[in-house]
């Protein structure tokens, strides 16, 4: 079991950075910056001026000072870049409108000194990347251009920018998909994740990295332990979902959670509240498939809600649990489940929300104030991928076993369809290195 505060320690290694370095430090002039990102996501544009200028003492490491020892270090040669230019092709999946996704070379990526450029090796298809590919559009985000799918991925360092210190190539490296704008004051206060000009991959227009060179900004390429393999880097994307989620609800010893969906982001959950110490999880479905994987991953008890009404799901909880649980974390997003988790929760409990469903639901809003639940939001992550690759690394959580299904880059359209039948599966991979060799034992 998991040490009560071993992962309640909030990281604020980015809110703390940019601390130090907006406000500790007397700053070169940035560009401003509108609610449309830079398609390129490089939100920090410094000439060699200006880095020259910079306050060396209080700069951030990754964004420091180009000297010339620096240079040297990490010395990329223009016919380098040119040779990799000439030389390589990087294949990528585009949507083009809803199962339109076809497979399609575009231009090698060039760097820029923050950046790192990755040769792509794996990029898991999550539940928002098969909406999208459906319907064309989440939320807010319409597809109205072409895009490159994906934002779960992992990759190796091949080239890094001349202001890079923390990676070097040959690095391993999972990929959080988000970039800020670093200035703003949800920046500044560590909730980066809530920046207005986030970038955010495969979120329209924003391309995303399922193809097999990607730039991306060095401080958000999260290294992994060598022992740690790079399907098991993918992962962190979902596993850090599920950290938040934990860290939004206090998850700690003693609690018993329970977790409404048992795909990738409520086994991940599952696991994650495993490690945060709760002593019982209880996991709720439809799908008796699901169900026996979240069995085989350590659910104490899970529940298959079907042919269940309201009612009889919240007493039927009650009865195998012995009590109602504290701590409920929604991973779906359906109004039902939703629903379920307010009036199963104990009073003063509390939920956390974590699926994506529709923007209006029916809740039972009373039953919540009558019992004083406390109802959280948790939108993907902000400082919790070191928390999610500790974990793994420790070997507190064993995240691999939600993969189900492997596919190559160049099967990327046939992984998509596969993927949104939503049938006897939970976490699908694409290998987009083509020197895979698939393991006999998977399905592919």
């Amino acid at each position: 079991m998991a040490d009560l505060n071993e992962y309640s320690r909030p990281n604020m290694k980015h809110s703390e950075i940019w601390r130090r370095f907006y406000i500790g430090s007397s700053t070169p002039d940035l560009p401003a910056f509108g609610k449309t990102p830079d398609p390129n996501h490089n939100p920090f544009i410094f000439d060699q001026q200006d880095l020259e200028q910079a306050d060396t003492e209080n700069s951030l490491g990754r964004i420091s000072t180009c000297n010339s020892s620096l240079r040297n270090q990490v010395n990329i040669s223009a016919s380098c870049q040119s040779e990799r230019s000439n030389n390589k092709k990087n294949l990528a999946a585009i949507l083009y409108g809803p199962r339109d996704l076809r497979l399609e070379y575009r231009q090698m990526p060039t760097i820029k000194g923050h950046q790192v450029l990755l040769n792509v090796e794996v990029c898991g298809i999550c539940g928002t990347d098969v909406r999208i590919y459906e319907d064309g559009r989440l939320g807010p985000f319409t597809l109205k251009d072409p895009m490159v799918i994906g934002h779960e991925a992992s990759g190796t360092v091949m080239e890094v920018g001349k202001c890079v210190t923390n990676l070097k190539p040959g690095d391993k490296v999972a990929i959080e998909p988000q970039v800020p704008c670093r200035m703003c004051r949800m920046c500044k206060t560590g909730n980066y994740h809530m920046c207005p000009n986030l970038y955010f991959c495969a979120a329209p227009p924003n391309d995303g990295n399922l193809c097999q060179y990607f730039t991306h900004d060095a401080d958000f390429c999260h290294k992994v332990p060598c022992h740690l393999d790079q399907e098991v880097a993918t992962l962190m994307e979902p596993l850090a979902v599920a950290v938040h989620a934990c860290k939004k609800g206090r998850i700690t010893s003693g609690d018993d959670v329970l977790i409404l969906g048992s795909g990738a982001i409520g086994l991940a959950t599952m696991l994650a509240a495993k490690a945060y110490g709760a002593s019982s999880v209880f996991v709720l479905d439809i799908d008796d498939y699901k169900l026996r994987k979240a069995i085989d991953l350590g659910a104490d008890c899970v529940i298959n809600t079907k042919n269940l009404d309201e009612e009889e799901t919240v007493r039927k909880i009650c009865q195998l649990v012995g009590h109602a649980p504290n701590k409920t974390i929604e991973c779906c997003g359906l109004e039902a489940a939703i629903r379920i988790g307010i009036l199963a929760t104990k009073p003063c409990g509390t939920v956390v929300m974590v699926g994506l469903g529709a923007d209006n639901q029916c809740l039972p809003v009373m039953n919540s104030v009558y019992k004083e639940i406390n109802i959280i939001g948790s939108m993907r992550y902000a400082n919790d991928y070191e928390t999610a690759i500790d974990m793994v690394s420790r070997g507190k959580v064993d995240i691999k076993p939600i993969i189900t299904h492997r596919f190559k880059l160049e099967d990327a359209c046939d992984a998509f369809e596969f993927a949104s039948k939503k049938e006897e599966q939970i976490k699908v991979l694409i290998h987009v290195n083509p020197d895979w060799i698939p393991d006999e034992s998977a399905k592919c």
